[in-house]
């Protein structure tokens, strides 16, 4: 499957791009046409379904039929198959095994991290046990200008195992300490990094640049703070209303460089680092957590991961469990996810389809998600997947989101999964979408995004721009609706921001007038 990934996205890439609407299309306000034939529009195609989520009746079809790319909207049918599958109380949890006996409070052996796939690590739960998000996550930091971090200490899972291994009577580790990252084989989803069963503060690191005095240097603070990793800020403070322009670098493994200008008056700017070897970085952080709980660990805390030092995994899994992490609830997890438009969990979630289906290869989640799809009513022809994330190669016809939606909102858990979609006006990847226009906080869908560079006329194209989900209509109708533009073109990247609300624009008159 992974072969054929560049195949879809150069034929995706060369179909052929027709004209906008230009005529009436039944049920559709007229005033909508105005948003969608404008100028970077003017060769772009325009998808739409909108139907009665109690009757089935199609209220607007233009393409409804037609594959395009989704973008994140893709993210439906990943984390719909897993809410399925699993529920949306269902929590995995991660436990750390010893491998060996104790002895006067001495483990004579390996203490051991079993990944089990847990997005969060509780590193992102609230005092309520909610999970906490911001409406531009730190995952776009270094994309898009904006984003802003959450206050919870992304080790506190780590610190809650490392307290909970000290409790069990263990206050020394005469072996190592290693990952089990084997739940699922580890892959790159391209253009995000590692998509691997354990995760530690989405497997980044935090860089906050804060600006100084005018000419002179700005300040970077890193979080979460992990040997052997340090940051250089090379970083420029220039005159109020200047360019702010940072970039990261690791010229080494431990060592972080940024260079750059920072405004006077831009505020905290964040950027992040992805590290490379999320279990090698978990390794050191969970060593440095229970050294802190007082549990003396002989084992270099900055080494590699001794993974070799394993058992099977069979025998892992019959090892004594001396500490163990709740993970939050599935529907927080997809909060998590659709909010922010997370590539990386909304992978794991097809790898952790793949595992129950008695798989190691996240690919084998996608033919798993069909038939979960399948089985719930869904044609599951109607796309094209090759990803759970929605990068570019994915392919759907609208009415099949929409036919998607409808089945979930035939589920008991149905205002669950409502309440994880971004809200339009509201929260998430739809904060800014229309905010206190008339369709705020009446729209609940998942946005999606696709962009690349336009070299030849120094322009940016986006060959999806989508939304897909529920509104509730002035009328009172309770509706399931997707809108996709394919191929809009835009001056700079400031147009993904101008695109939103454009297809928000189209979303408010449906509204408004269905």
């Amino acid at each position: 499957m992974r072969l054929l990934l560049p195949v879809l996205a150069a034929l995706a890439a060369s179909a052929p791009i027709a004209s906008a609407a230009t005529g009436p299309v039944p049920g559709l306000d007229p005033a909508a046409l105005d948003v969608m034939n404008a100028p970077p529009y003017a060769a772009a195609e325009w998808h739409i379904s909108v139907r009665d989520l109690d009757t089935g009746e199609q209220l607007v079809a233009l393409n409804p039929d037609l594959l395009v790319q989704p973008g994140s909207v893709v993210k439906t049918y990943s984390v719909g198959a897993a809410w399925q599958r699993f529920g949306p109380d269902h929590r995995t949890v991660t436990p750390v095994k010893r491998n060996g006996r104790v002895r006067g409070g001495r483990l004579d052996g390996d203490l051991i991290l079993v990944g089990m796939g847990d997005i969060t690590l509780d590193g992102r739960t609230k005092p309520d046990g909610t999970v906490d998000f911001t409406n531009l996550d730190h995952n776009d930091a270094n994309a898009l200008p904006g984003a802003t971090l959450t206050p919870e200490d992304p080790l506190t899972g780590l610190r809650k195992l490392a307290r909970r291994v000290r409790a069990s009577g263990i206050r020394s580790v005469s072996g190592d300490v290693i990952v089990d990252d084997r739940l699922f084989e580890t892959s790159s989803l391209p253009g995000n990094g590692p998509v691997t069963p354990i995760v530690v503060n989405n497997n980044l690191i935090d860089l906050t640049t804060t600006p100084g005095r005018v000419g002179g240097p700005a300040r970077v603070a890193m979080r979460p703070a992990v040997a052997p990793w340090t940051v250089t800020s090379r970083v420029r403070t220039v005159a109020a209303g200047g360019d702010t322009d940072i970039t990261v670098t690791s010229p080494r493994h431990g060592r972080i460089v940024l260079t750059g200008t920072i405004a006077a008056d831009a505020g905290p700017v964040v950027n992040v680092y992805a590290f490379a070897d999320p279990a090698r970085f978990a390794r050191t952080a969970f060593i440095q957590e229970l050294r802190r709980a007082g549990v003396r660990v002989r084992a270099r805390a900055t080494a590699r991961n001794p993974r070799r030092r394993l058992p099977s995994w069979a025998a892992v899994g019959r090892l004594p469990a001396v500490a163990t992490l709740e993970s939050l609830p599935l529907s927080q997890q997809a909060t998590y996810i659709l909010k922010v438009s997370y590539n990386r969990g909304a992978q794991t979630m097809i790898c952790l389809l793949a595992v129950a289906a008695g798989s190691r290869d996240c690919d084998d989640g996608l033919p798993e998600a069909a038939r979960i799809w399948r089985a719930a009513g869904l044609d599951p022809r109607g796309a094209v997947l090759v990803d759970g994330s929605g990068l570019p190669g994915n392919l759907i016809t609208v009415d099949n989101e929409v036919r998607l939606q409808m089945i979930m909102a035939r589920r008991p858990d149905a205002a669950q999964w409502r309440a994880a979609l971004p809200v339009l006006g509201v929260d998430g990847s739809l904060a800014m979408v229309q905010p206190g226009g008339l369709a705020t906080g009446r729209v609940f869908a998942k946005t999606g995004t696709l962009a690349s560079g336009d070299l030849f006329n120094r322009r940016v194209l986006f060959p999806a721009k989508a939304l897909g989900g529920y509104m509730d209509a002035r009328s009172g109708r309770r509706l399931a609706f997707a809108i996709v533009v394919a191929n809009a073109v835009f001056d700079d990247v400031e147009g993904a921001f101008a695109a939103n609300d454009d297809v928000g624009k189209v979303a408010t008159l449906i509204q408004q007038g269905l």
